[in-house]
């Protein structure tokens, strides 16, 4: 396996396979730490699930009263999430993100130049979707995971895969998505498995049909089990930035990932984590085409000769970098606030600085400054930042 590792919570995030539980942090504590701490931007309107529609500097900086408030003035009432003591159970998540994912498909805009990215970015999205769904109907929970590593192009790929349990059948969640559709009166979401086209962007943001009865209708769902969470490994550089173990261990917990962490080379990280959970069978794997060694892979490729045998499931592996960028700000995911300060590729802190094509010029006091990642726009200046 020649590949980058570009790429959280029932048991909460483990240590080398020692676990390690900090407790599940709901929407305000998730916004309180924004707050004090720049790690996660746009936290605060997303933790909510609302869309993040703020102007970005606002999204990046601790103004969480504004953006909350921004988020409420914009978002319709099923998208807001009690920011009670009670966390959002993982459908509750997955049937929030699928609406605003679906929502995204279904966007038009009518400037020619951003409306051709956006079109570019949803028929990635579909595509990537239809993949995501192929994977979860070859693999059940306990036989597929998720490389996560906090990256942006990891954190598109975890938002999509949430996005289709609702409809994987292997995973056995019906119920627990009927309760959450009962308690958050969201939108009627359609199956999108086609051949034709990988996900269907129709989404209903009206009440059913009234003259259809509805299981809320005519009773209560009946109690379920919760869920089975993804699993996930993150394989830690040995030098870490601070900011990117907190952006992991935050979205850890509110995405209920199940992770597991080395501070290990990837093979042998790969070989204790197959140890460890010796039933997956395939990863899925935030690579893209640009990043190294990975010009030539599939959808599906099985690692190569002499790595740990499983199957690397890359769903956003066509992307564009200005793609990523473009699904997770329109879509409102909070993401490391490296990336507001010029990284554009996260590795460790030796070997991984600001992208010298988004400097700016130095002010008055001779300060370096840099434009946030999102406003590059070109493949091949995305890693002018990492020594390799």
């Amino acid at each position: 396996m020649t590949q980058d590792s570009r790429s959280p919570q029932d048991a909460g995030p483990r240590i080398n396979g020692a676990a390690a539980k900090p407790p599940p942090p709901t929407p305000t504590t998730i916004a309180a730490a924004s707050a004090t701490s720049p790690v996660v931007a746009a936290v605060a309107a997303a933790a909510v699930g609302a869309p993040s529609n703020a102007p970005p500097a606002e999204e990046a900086r601790g103004g969480v009263a504004a953006a909350a408030a921004a988020a409420q003035a914009q978002a319709p009432a099923a998208d807001l999430v009690a920011t009670g003591p009670r966390p959002r159970t993982l459908p509750e998540i997955c049937y929030t993100l699928r609406r605003k994912v679906l929502a995204f498909l279904d966007e038009q805009i009518q400037d020619a130049h951003e409306d051709r990215l956006l079109r570019d970015t949803q028929d990635q999205a579909r595509v990537s979707m239809g993949v995501i769904e192929e994977a979860l109907r070859r693999y059940g929970p306990e036989d597929i995971s998720l490389a996560y590593n906090g990256g942006k192009d990891c954190l598109v790929l975890l938002v999509l895969i949430l996005a289709c349990l609702p409809v994987a059948p292997s995973f056995a969640l019906s119920s627990a998505f009927a309760v959450a559709a009962h308690t958050t009166s969201a939108s009627t979401l359609t199956s999108t498995a086609t051949s034709s086209s990988p996900v269907s962007s129709s989404v209903s943001a009206s009440a059913p049909d009234s003259s259809e009865p509805t299981r809320a209708a005519t009773s209560q769902p009946p109690p379920s089990p919760p869920p089975e969470p993804l699993q996930a490994i993150y394989i830690a550089p040995p030098d870490p930035f601070p900011e990117v173990e907190e952006f992991v261990e935050v979205s850890t917990a509110e995405y209920h990932l199940d992770l597991v962490r080395y501070a290990l080379p990837m093979r042998p990280a790969l070989e204790a984590y197959l140890g460890d959970r010796p039933a997956v069978k395939a990863i899925f794997m935030g690579t893209r085409r640009t990043d190294p060694h990975s010009e030539f892979l599939k959808h599906f490729s099985p690692t190569d000769k002499g790595w740990p045998q499983f199957m690397r499931v890359n769903p956003v592996i066509d992307w564009h970098y200005a793609e990523i960028w473009t699904f997770i700000r329109r879509v409102g995911v909070p993401f490391c606030c490296l990336y507001q300060q010029g990284f554009s590729s996260l590795g460790g802190v030796t070997n991984t600085r600001p992208n010298p094509a988004l400097a700016l010029d130095p002010g008055v006091d001779g300060t370096k400054k840099f434009r946030p990642a999102y406003e590059l726009v070109r493949d091949d200046e995305e890693r002018l930042g990492r020594d390799r």
